[in-house]
């Protein structure tokens, strides 16, 4: 777990900016003994997220569409692995 405040502190942006991504379903935030905290398996993703927002000024708002690309670009990418998968198979095949 990865308390939230001092993520924060470290990476120069507000908690609200945080919350706003939760808002949006891009990341998971957690309460912990009454402890906002990030899990650890979401660390480099809000990094990600972070980056692009200070080094790019995009808005959460924005952030959701590139993810949603993102993700798209990603299930292409699978597809086109597997669809050369196949092919190799049928061509060692023939």
């Amino acid at each position: 777990m990865i308390v939230l405040d001092e993520f924060c502190a470290s990476h120069q942006v507000e908690i609200s900016f945080v919350r706003s991504l939760e808002e949006h379903g891009l990341i998971e935030i957690i309460i912990v003994n009454e402890i906002l905290c990030v899990p650890g398996n979401e660390l480099s993703r809000l990094e990600q997220i972070v980056r692009l927002y200070q080094e790019l000024n995009i808005n959460p708002e924005g952030i959701d569409a590139i993810n949603v690309l993102l993700k798209h670009i990603e299930n292409m990418q699978n597809e086109i692995t597997d669809l050369r998968n196949k092919l190799n198979f049928y061509e060692e095949n023939q």
